[in-house]
């Protein structure tokens, strides 16, 4: 793949990734398929399953044995700063001041979603160190994923994090049409107020889900990071 977004330590323009999807599939499968993929090729390829942390190589070790950690975004963001985000929410307003008070930076497209994400990323991203599926993103974040039907301000996805850096992300795919096409406009709106990241409208790919997309989970592992590991 190639995508023109930057360089450094973890980036490189150029980059190789391993993507399936897996019909009547979803988070969970991806979960089961993602953790065993890491841990037969560890063993298949290095013959081991504990690693160095090679971002902080006096730090503890990573260790691939035990099962992966599930955490939410939300209670992550809870237990380092004490905000709740799952259970309070937020206007716009009271989230940009809660931002402002814990130095958070915001973005004129932000909305709640986009500032709860920014909290995570200050506060939470970099103490992920043993391999840890964090679920639980909003739904703003995730125009392609499909909402969790217990909090629909949320939906059914994960990223990988291990030694502190995303090395996958994973959804139950979004195959509503309507749903579908609402997120494309938001992304329209965001990148309107500055988001250069934001998607655009695919229509080709609204009238397929229109003829009919069986439920399905989906996932991409960045194989550079792993190499690296």
């Amino acid at each position: 793949l190639f995508r023109n977004e930057g360089m450094d330590l973890t980036h490189n323009p150029e980059f190789t990734t391993i993507e399936l999807y897996e019909a009547y599939g979803d988070l969970s499968s991806m979960m089961r398929i993602t953790e065993g993929m890491i841990r037969h090729t560890a063993k298949k390829v290095a013959d081991k399953e504990v690693f160095t942390n090679i971002f902080d190589v006096e730090g503890e070790k990573i260790d691939l044995s035990k099962p992966f950690r599930v955490v939410t975004m939300c209670d992550m963001i809870l237990q380092e700063t004490g905000i709740d985000f799952k259970k309070n929410h937020y206007t716009l307003e009271e989230a940009k001041a809660l931002a402002e008070k814990h130095g958070v930076a915001v973005e004129k497209h932000f909305t709640v979603g986009h500032i709860i994400n920014a909290f995570f990323e200050k506060f939470c991203e970099e103490k992920l160190i043993q391999p840890t599926f964090l679920c639980g993103h909003p739904v703003e974040i995730s125009p392609l994923t499909k909402r969790n039907k217990d909090n629909p301000r949320f939906v059914d996805r994960f990223e990988l994090f291990i030694a502190g850096k995303e090395f996958a992300n994973a959804y139950t795919e979004l195959n509503d049409p309507i749903d579908q096409l609402e997120r494309f406009e938001a992304q329209l709106k965001e990148r309107e107020l500055g988001n250069d990241e934001a998607n655009d409208i695919d229509m080709d790919f609204i009238e397929a889900l229109e003829y009919g997309m069986p439920p399905a989970g989906g996932m991409g592992i960045g194989i550079d990071r792993l190499v690296m590991m």
